[in-house]
């Protein structure tokens, strides 16, 4: 047999490293692929603090992390698609933000070994993301931003001592705002309140919804449901016409124009998310082996300029007790 030359020998070593190379997909450092539903402050917030808190624990996107992100748009095919795409480039990790492209994640990576943090879900058991203990159902794991019925109820008593119907405009395909819709139904006979709903199936949906809902209802509470978040002006463009309140569920919503919230941080649930899928990374932890984690405690959000605009007076004491304050409606 004719001896191979020394350079075809090394020809053979370097292919060999090329393809051990496209096994892992040619990556330098870490690189986690992430998926959010729709465009959004809550979520885009979600999305910074995610990056925040995996920087503080020494993921840095551009030096040691590679980060690919895509807006599905608030679709639930793109959703999909998404996350096939980020499997078959072999990602470390997928962040998913908010319910359905949490749910699409885990099925996508069901038969590899791709750990997904997600954030922004709700209902992670009613997703089917986790056991009624909070334990994983497989390699996947994260924050929930499930919101505080009781204390938005409470608040929405004490400014309007009289209401008597809350409206509520929901995605019927959104497990999470299915969920929450409960809750509110649950809770709301014990603040003297009767919750009065109406499902979409799309974003086009919404203002019609919200026109028939602001003849009907003393207020509208809005969810974290991205369809309708999506739509938010055309919902506070309905209620001001009626000259009702919208409360929202986090900052943002009270930033663009809703009057109050009990609700939620997104840039530190997204920061905590973080700091989860960094020890992931690290190999301190598994997806697998993570119970799902929760902000504690809401923080009230209050927005002066939308109160007035309906010719509401807000409580004396939201002056020193609101975390954030508003004097201005970011969107018109």
């Amino acid at each position: 047999m004719k001896k191979k030359s020394l350079a075809a020998i090394m020809a053979m070593v370097l292919c060999t490293a090329i393809l051990a190379g496209c096994g892992d997909g040619g990556k330098d450092g870490i690189t986690v692929g992430i998926s959010q539903f729709a465009v959004h402050g809550s979520l885009d917030n979600c999305r910074e603090g995610f990056l925040a808190g995996l920087a503080e624990e020494g993921f840095v996107e551009g030096e040691n992390l590679t980060v690919e992100y895509v807006n599905a748009q608030a679709d639930t095919g793109t959703s999909a698609m998404t996350a096939d795409n980020f499997v078959s480039k072999k990602v470390d990790m997928i962040c998913a933000i908010a319910t359905p492209t949490a749910m699409t994640a885990y099925n996508s990576t069901m038969n590899t070994e791709i750990p997904v943090i997600y954030t922004a879900v709700s209902d992670p058991v009613e997703a089917g993301l986790a056991n009624a203990d909070g334990t994983p159902v497989g390699n996947i794991t994260g924050t929930s931003d499930a919101l505080a019925v009781e204390a938005q109820l409470q608040m929405i008593r004490e400014i309007l001592p009289d209401a008597k119907k809350i409206g509520i405009i929901y995605t019927t395909s959104e497990a999470n705002s299915i969920s929450t819709v409960a809750s509110y139904e649950e809770a709301s006979p014990k603040y003297g309140f009767e919750i009065v709903t109406t499902g979409v199936t799309a974003m086009s949906e919404v203002p019609l919804a919200a026109a028939d809902m602001a003849t009907k209802v003393d207020c509208i509470t809005n969810l974290t449901d991205n369809t309708v978040v999506s739509a938010l002006q055309s919902v506070l463009e309905e209620a001001n016409k009626a000259n009702i309140p919208v409360f929202g569920s986090e900052v943002e919503q009270v930033r663009a124009g809703c009057v109050a919230s009990m609700g939620l941080e997104y840039y530190e649930l997204g920061r905590q998310t973080g700091k989860m899928a960094a020890m992931v990374l690290r190999g301190d932890a598994k997806a697998s082996e993570m119970k799902f984690e929760v902000i504690s405690e809401p923080s009230l959000y209050v927005n002066y300029a939308a109160a007035e605009k309906i010719g509401l007076e807000l409580p004396a004491h939201y002056a020193e007790d609101a975390y954030q304050s508003f004097d201005e409606i970011l969107v018109h």
